[in-house]
């Protein structure tokens, strides 16, 4: 049986510090994904952004 609970993809980005962290951080915009291709397309867009991943 399926969940209806939705998965949830998390990640934290500080633009600044041009960092996106799997933690919550301070100072960072959370962003929440449902999608999971949604979730790795933005890794990738911040990937050729040259963001730092901590």
């Amino acid at each position: 049986m399926e969940s209806k609970t939705p998965c949830l993809w998390e990640l934290w980005v500080d633009p600044a510090r041009r960092v996106v962290s799997f933690h919550e951080e301070d100072g960072c915009q959370k962003l929440e994904f449902r999608s999971q291709e949604l979730f790795l397309r933005c890794i990738d867009q911040y990937t050729r952004q040259q963001y730092r991943y901590q």
